[in-house]
């Protein structure tokens, strides 16, 4: 019951601090900061103390619409472990910098904060697509509310524009779910929504690729990649601060995830036949993103396109599919979620001081805000993969993962690190260096946002200086994808196979199509 805990506490959480807040707004503050550290906790235990000679660290299935075969069936591996981990602690960030920006409706607010904070965590543990899909719902309706009551000016277009976007494209996973369940019901003769059950299953190649596609397209868009990425910089450039730290550290994952865990294992051949034309869509999303966000002069808008230059490293890694590459996937997932979460939460703590995110309005503002000053300028060279910080670590694997699949992709792509340095210090030296044209006069980070900001520098050089820790506990789920490489975790990864004796023949690894050549036919992520 662990795992069902872990989602229980936030949801149950949401609705106490709803009813508290009339009587109290700072009860209902603190029941929203606990839950997620006590939801942080049990998987941490979870994590150390589950299986450890087994696939699953911990595993729990009850039957719940059995005539269909539908179960509350979750599970959780060291990929699902470590994205928990960091949805608690965004959580727990996300509400300490609402503490108070947030003055109207408190109650309702954190309910929905927490009510997504509970969906995100059954979407990373869920092993029912039934189950999977009624997660990627629930998710849906808070951040929509999030969005809408606390958003700022152009916030009802904001939040339709991202409602539409996200059901439309869900629509179309449930339709591919629906079909998936149906071809392994003729071949099996039982009805099941049970994803290590329908992995593997018998179809044909035609009926496998309309099959990805549909996955593939819900889980792009929540990625986001180009072009279906429009709604992204409208919700952030409109969401309240916690919003955007959700939905950029969190809500982006879950479109990894379904990636990973789901659309290419499920659908290994599909995949492989795709991968090209996928990762090309990968490397124009780096570029482009990058591109966009230099051309911006609102500022959270700019943090949102960077969003989508980075999230393009997670889609191209995914589909070079080798070891080095997917462990890069994982650590930019976890990278980003704590380097552009705490941009916006910086982005958000300046906003509350001057009430815009105009750059043309901005300038000087070191000599004022010294603190608020080095955290940025710290998170911006992080996101742009200084070494010594985690986004290095991830893109550095994801680029040597994808240049030992496709090197031309690879070069194109380390391009985006180029850029990605031209626009973070382009940023910096707007907001903070130059003439105070505005005369700007207000006071520097409080205590609160101080440890609120440190906490994140502490985890971004944890990651970045020591990233063994992170390897060991996905390196079990990544073995299991690709069990032809005999390691799947640094430092041990084998990064080459040997060229016969007198053969000019370079090193390389396996990329995306050997698996469904190898694996037969299916994947087990």
């Amino acid at each position: 019951m662990i795992l069902t805990w872990c989602i229980l506490i936030p949801f149950a959480a949401g609705v106490l601090a709803w009813l508290l807040a009339r009587r109290s707004a700072t009860a209902c503050r603190w029941i929203s900061l606990l839950a997620p550290a006590a939801s942080f906790g049990l998987a941490l235990w979870a994590g150390a103390n589950g299986d450890a000679q087994g696939r699953w660290l911990v595993d729990f299935k009850v039957p719940w619409i059995p005539d269909w075969g539908i179960s509350f069936s979750m599970a959780m591996d060291g990929v699902s472990l470590v994205l928990v981990l960091l949805t608690d602690f965004l959580s727990i960030l996300a509400v300490a910098a609402s503490w108070r920006g947030i003055r109207e409706r408190v109650g309702f607010f954190h309910f929905n904060l927490m009510w997504v904070t509970a969906a995100i965590t059954g979407g990373f543990l869920a092993m029912d697509l039934f189950l999977f899909y009624v997660f990627w719902e629930v998710m849906l309706v808070p951040l929509y509310f999030l969005i809408v009551l606390w958003g700022h000016e152009r916030r009802i277009y904001a939040a339709i524009k991202f409602f539409i976007f996200t059901q439309a494209s869900g629509l179309l996973m449930l339709v591919g779910i629906l079909g998936l369940v149906s071809i392994h019901a003729r071949a099996a003769g039982v009805y099941t929504f049970d994803y290590r059950e329908l992995l593997n299953t018998p179809m044909s190649s035609s009926a496998a690729l309309w099959l990805f596609l549909a996955f593939f397209a819900a889980f792009a868009v929540k990625l986001p990649a180009v072009p279906v990425h429009t709604w992204l910089p409208d919700a952030h450039s409109e969401a309240p601060t916690a919003g955007s730290v959700i939905l950029a550290g969190l809500v982006l994952k879950v479109g990894a995830y379904g990636l990973l865990r789901f659309a290419v294992p499920l659908f290994p051949g599909a995949a492989a036949a795709l991968s090209p034309y996928v990762m090309t869509l990968a490397v124009i999303g780096i570029l482009y993103g990058a591109l966009l966000a230099f051309g911006q002069t609102d500022l959270k808008r700019l943090v949102a396109y960077t969003s989508v230059s980075h999230m393009g490293f997670v889609l191209l890694g995914i589909f070079a599919w080798n070891a080095t590459a997917l462990n890069g996937v994982v650590a930019v997932m976890v990278a980003h979620g704590v380097s552009t979460g705490a941009l916006f939460i910086l982005v958000g703590q300046l906003y509350e001081r001057v009430h815009t995110h105009d750059l043309n309005r901005m300038g000087g503002l070191w000599e004022t805000a010294p603190r608020l000053g080095g955290f940025t300028l710290f998170f911006a060279l992080a996101s742009l993969g200084l070494p010594g910080t985690a986004n290095f670590v991830g893109e550095f694997l994801v680029l040597l993962g994808t240049y030992r699949a496709h090197v031309a992709l690879a070069a194109v792509a380390a391009l985006g690190l180029v850029a990605a340095v031209i626009y973070s210090l382009w940023v910096v030296q707007r907001v903070f260096h130059g003439p105070n044209r505005e005369r700007w006069r207000f006071s520097d980070l409080t205590p609160r946002e101080t440890i609120i900001a440190a906490s994140l520098v502490a985890a971004a050089l944890w990651l970045g200086l020591y990233p063994a820790p992170l390897f060991r506990t996905v390196g079990p789920a990544l073995q299991q994808a690709l069990p032809h490489e005999t390691e799947a975790s640094p430092p041990e990864l084998k990064l080459s196979e040997s060229p016969a004796p007198g053969s000019d023949r370079p090193p390389h690894v396996r990329p995306v199509k050997a698996m469904s050549e190898e694996a037969g036919g299916g994947g087990i992520l």
